[in-house]
């Protein structure tokens, strides 16, 4: 009995991260960031979708020193996804260590860039996600870039509000993805 209890503390931040990740990529996935938000729904989209929720996640954890195993296997997950996600596009053994760290570069930058854009205004916000999420948009097109800032302040303050237990738990809710109407705006 109390060998199966060492195991299940040992899997803990992992189990958590895993239910945490599901979350993360069904929220990711909805398509109403591809239809309505004009997320290129593409390779690159998709990673960008699933980096900024994975971001967003991380950081709630961040102030919670308890968390960190918990941050550090829901990074482990991100990559390990990354990493099955190339394999099964036919990257080849020889090619996926500089592909997984070339996409870890990239998301430690995109960390670094929206944690400081959280703490700033709108404008800087719009800025990263409009070089990050938006980043293979044509610059002639105009994606709904304030919509889509004032949906991850929102999923800041949601997450927020959620107690560190249910997110330590593997639970956590993410708002519903910006609704937009033909003027662009948040609805």
């Amino acid at each position: 009995m109390a060998l199966g209890r060492w195991f299940s503390r040992k899997e803990g931040p992992e189990a958590a991260a895993a239910a945490l990740y599901v979350t993360v990529v069904e929220q990711a996935r909805r398509p109403d960031f591809y239809i309505q938000a004009a997320v290129p729904d593409s390779i690159d989209g998709r990673f960008e979708l699933i980096a900024l929720h994975t971001f967003l996640v991380l950081h709630r954890l961040a102030p919670d020193a308890e968390a960190s195993d918990l941050s550090q296997a829901l990074f482990d997950r991100f990559f390990a996804d990354m990493d099955r996600s190339l394999r099964e596009m036919g990257v080849g053994d020889m090619g996926i260590g500089k592909r997984i760290q070339h996409m870890a570069q990239s998301f430690y930058g995109r960390m670094s860039v929206y944690r400081e854009a959280l703490a700033g205004d709108d404008a800087g916000l719009e800025a990263a996600l409009r070089r990050n999420l938006y980043g293979t948009v044509p610059a002639t097109e105009a994606p709904p870039v304030a919509a889509v800032a004032a949906y991850v302040r929102a999923v800041v303050a949601d997450l927020a509000s959620q107690p560190a237990q249910g997110l330590m738990a593997g639970k956590a809710r993410f708002p519903e993805p910006p609704s937009i109407p033909a003027s662009g705006q948040p609805a």
